[in-house]
């Protein structure tokens, strides 16, 4: 009712004109037979931009459309979720020419969180883009160069949730999830007591609270600091009541794992969201085996609530410092000590496994044990990296620029630590340059009213209902957090809002709670704050589908570039070939090669190696090669008949293969 056309699921069924088959095994290069999937065609679809937010059987059909109008996509599921709902890839590339899996190729995931549901909507555009602009020059290279890969919506099960009666956000799976270690799942969830169709806050006067209304906002809540004086007034909880009577209020709703924090760099161990171990869920590890299994993906995109793409790591390889909404969680953190009385609790564990947590403890009745790289002697070895490498700095710099050319967006409204996050996964375990992004920005607040201007967020803390003061925010290049627990990433937040005239918080209202007594219910409207208006989507959608295009054409790309036959008389020859690399980014960065996760580039003479006299091996490697036409020389000296012909291969794991043919004479 409030959000109106964004959170509107379009249902609205269309005439299917009709059926075909497809099959996608013949084209990934996969070597076996994948099963035909039916394509469905519906009128006009392909040709139109989608401006409303689609569930998935909407975005099921409007993919399936796309692909059935083009010889250049093809679609299959690689997995079922616990509901039942398919997880969809797409690849992308013009089927003549060498064969896809051997072209370097961007791999893209969307809608990691469940309540991201924008990056499912940007995949789909930007799969639109791509094939319905066939004939821009730019975009010809990439489908007969390159190849996109795209997982649209790698989290349908929580992207349903947006569609309930009651919306309340969810980032997780369906993973049923025992978070106060009582031997029962998902037991105790929140409920929509106030009736206006969303989970949000409620605060309830108390003394002993921690909480105080913001001085600059009414809206938002903060932690009262008690070196200046300040003295709590509230407590906070999730909308709802204790269903289980266990003296704790919504500590156990419906469960899941957070894909995105589910992966294998810098994994939270013993955090109930991440999941019982790295890759536990069928939708990670569809991600997983497809990357593994195509080792010529060359870079990573996830569209999800972590950032680097805006802002990029500074000089010391750092991330920005997280930006996250602080009212939602004050009022999970009312549970933080669940774990300390639960019945399966063990050694004291206290306060682990909350969702979005950050302590330690273990959840789903484990036992704790040691953590690789916490516990473990750090004089061991070589410690995991954990911040770019100094050499591959420029290019993450670079992507960022054209990222923001393209798009327009400055900042991001919010985005959080990565833990788990695929985009780490891809950077530091698959050695490529790996980037994510929330694909949206929100107008800069400029005062009383005031309307957006770009895609930017911070400005001035002003706005509607009269908050004292107008500051500037720090800039989306910080790497140092606002206070924790002062509520300014809320203030800032609501401004920016308040000056795009979206609404995104319910006021807080007076509610008898059959517990609690006198509360009040209000807070952030659940999706607002991560996902735009859905009148938004067909613009961002192209602009990030012309972003991809630009990243796509930026990959190493090797190539032949010279050769020389000399004959040396007696049928001995020296054979010279210049391999170059024609792309932007080298063939492996920095940290490819120092964690051994990228194949070398390897020139190879179709010769018996008994007839190689001196110089190179049959297969040499040429090691590195940096970008913008650095090249390398091979050289053999063999033995041939005068006449004869010798083949020269140029194979390179992420950057393409090339061959050329010689005659000796």
């Amino acid at each position: 009712r409030r959000m109106g056309p964004q959170i509107e699921s379009t249902t609205t069924f269309m005439n299917e004109a009709a059926r075909t088959m497809k099959t996608f095994g013949s084209r990934s290069g996969m070597g076996v037979a994948l099963s035909f999937i039916p394509i469905l065609a519906l009128v006009g679809s392909a040709r139109g931009q989608v401006a409303e937010y689609l569930d998935h059987a909407g975005l099921t059909r409007e993919l399936r459309s796309l692909v059935n109008s083009t010889d250049l996509a093809a679609m299959k599921s690689v997995g079922t979720t616990l509901e039942g709902r398919e997880v969809w890839l797409v690849e992308v590339g013009d089927p003549g020419g060498a064969p896809l899996d051997q072209r370097p190729g961007v791999l893209n995931v969307g809608n990691l969180e469940g309540d991201h549901l924008v990056g499912s909507h940007l995949a789909l555009e930007s799969i639109r883009y791509v094939v319905q602009n066939r004939d821009l020059e730019a975009v010809q290279r990439i489908l007969t160069e390159n190849v996109l890969y795209f997982f649209p919506r790698l989290n349908p099960d929580g992207a349903e949730a947006l569609f309930a009666s009651v919306k309340a956000n969810r980032r997780t799976n369906a993973r049923p999830w025992d978070e106060d270690n009582d031997g029962r799942m998902d037991e105790d969830g929140p409920e929509d007591l106030n009736g206006d169709g969303y989970i949000t806050v409620m605060r309830v006067p108390d003394p002993a609270g921690r909480y105080m209304i913001h001085p600059e906002d009414e809206r938002v809540m903060r932690r009262a600091d008690a070196t200046k004086g300040e003295r709590g007034a509230y407590k906070l909880y999730t909308e709802g009541t204790d269903e289980d009577g266990d003296g704790f209020i919504n500590e156990d709703g419906p469960g899941g794992v957070d894909l995105n924090r589910n992966f294998q760099h810098a994994y939270p161990y013993w955090e109930g969201d991440a999941g019982p171990h790295m890759v536990s869920e069928v939708e990670s590890r569809a991600v997983m085996d497809f990357a593994i299994s195509h080792r010529n993906i060359a870079a990573f995109v996830t569209l999800g609530e972590t950032a680097n793409l805006v802002t990029p790591p500074d000089s010391r390889g750092t991330l920005a410092a997280a930006k996250v909404l602080e009212l939602p969680g004050f009022a999970v953190m009312a549970n933080d000590t669940v774990f300390d009385v639960g019945v399966l609790a063990v050694g004291g564990g206290g306060g682990g496994g909350r969702r979005g947590g950050s302590r330690g403890g273990g959840g789903g009745g484990w036992l704790r044990g040691a953590q690789p790289g916490r516990d473990n002697d750090p004089s061991s070895g070589t410690r995991p990296a954990t911040t770019v490498a100094t050499g591959d700095q420029v290019y993450f710099k670079a992507v960022s620029d054209a990222y923001k050319e393209i798009t327009g967006i400055e900042a991001v409204p919010v985005h959080r630590r990565p833990e788990g996050a695929l985009f780490q996964y891809g950077y530091y375990h698959f050695g490529v340059p790996s980037f994510s992004t929330p694909g949206w920005g929100i107008p800069k607040a400029t005062g009383e009213g005031a309307g957006g201007g770009g895609d930017t967020v911070g400005g001035a803390r002003a706005g509607a209902r009269s908050r004292a003061g107008a500051q500037t925010a720090p800039g989306a290049g910080a790497r140092t957090a606002a206070s924790e627990g002062d509520g300014g990433a809320d203030v800032q937040m609501l401004a920016s809002l308040d000056s795009a005239n979206i609404e995104a918080f319910v006021d807080w209202a007076p509610f008898q709670h059959p517990e609690l007594g006198q509360v009040e219910i209000g807070g952030f409207i659940p999706y607002v704050t991560h996902n735009p208006p859905a009148a938004r989507l067909p613009e961002l959608g192209r602009k990030h589908g012309e972003f991809l295009v630009r990243l796509a054409g930026m990959l190493p790309r090797v190539r032949i570039a010279d050769t020389e036959v000399k004959a040396l008389g007696g049928e001995v020859f020296t054979i010279t070939v210049q391999v170059e690399n024609v792309g932007f980014f080298p063939t492996s960065t920095q940290h490819g090669v120092r964690s051994r996760s990228v194949g070398p580039t390897s020139v190879q003479i179709q010769v018996d190696p008994d007839a190689i006299l001196t110089g190179a091996d049959k297969t040499a490697s040429v090691g590195v090669l940096a970008g913008s036409g650095s090249r390398e020389e091979v050289t053999w000296v063999i033995r041939g008949r005068e006449g004869a012909e010798v083949e020269i291969k140029l194979i390179s794991q992420k950057s393409g293969h090339d061959s050329r043919t010689l005659t000796l004479r």
